[in-house]
């Protein structure tokens, strides 16, 4: 009984409640992963990064527990890549992410409620993550990271966008699209200095895998805060 209840709820993890527009953008997100990595084949694991991102942070936006476990082989992909191409910030903050996927499934319930802050607490909320990015940036340029303005973001403001997620409140998908932008920003001028020979850190692959990635997750985090704020509070 025990072993159908719990094929019962994978089923109903994976293959239930799908529009047909999110099957569709969810396909073509893969596909654009295994497409980047035809183009440069030269990491398997940004491949897998990729894949598992997209596959995580949709059944993220669907609000469904089993996205943990997508995140958890994600987060330990990326934080090797992070490691490889000197990007400090973002290793320190997938090494939380590492750590916060058995909290968030521990907290996540199997229904769609979610939270949501008062209007007075999301302005505050904002504000200090704003100060908090420029703390990070000043400590990131005295380590010698690559871009450390961006990277900030990486460290800060996603650590405070991932305590909101795991806590299910709506508010942390604004914050994921201001993370998501900067990030593709970031790995587009990584990606251009290894094409261009201006550095030799990481590979073109690994790169291009990341602004693929971030592009998709964008993407997903603009549906998902769509999505979200239709949901009932808990």
């Amino acid at each position: 009984m025990e072993a159908q209840n719990n094929k019962s709820w994978l089923y109903q993890q994976l293959f239930t409640g799908w529009k047909k527009f999110e099957i569709t953008y969810i396909l073509a997100l893969l596909a654009l992963q295994v497409v980047v990595y035809l183009i440069a084949p030269d990491s398997v694991i940004g491949m897998i990064s990729g894949l598992a991102g997209v596959i995580c942070l949709v059944y993220g936006m669907k609000g469904r527990r089993i996205t943990f476990i997508f995140g958890f082989i994600q987060c330990l992909a990326m934080t090797y890549i992070a490691w490889k191409t000197h990007a400090y910030g973002s290793f320190a903050m997938n090494i939380v992410y590492v750590i916060s996927q058995p909290i968030g499934w521990f907290l996540w319930g199997n229904d769609e409620a979610v939270n949501s802050f008062s209007k007075s607490v999301k302005h505050k909320l904002f504000i200090g993550a704003f100060i908090a990015w420029g703390i990070g940036w000043f400590v990131l340029a005295n380590l010698g990271g690559q871009l450390p303005y961006f990277d900030s973001v990486n460290l800060v403001i996603s650590l405070i966008a991932q305590t909101l997620y795991i806590f299910k409140y709506k508010e942390n998908w604004s914050l994921w699209i201001f993370v998501n932008i900067a990030n593709l920003i970031y790995w587009s001028l990584l990606t251009y200095q290894v094409f261009s020979g201006s550095s030799d850190i990481g590979t073109l692959g690994g790169c291009l895998s990341q602004v693929a990635l971030q592009a998709a997750l964008l993407f997903n985090s603009i549906y998902a805060n769509k999505v979200w704020n239709e949901y009932e509070e808990a």
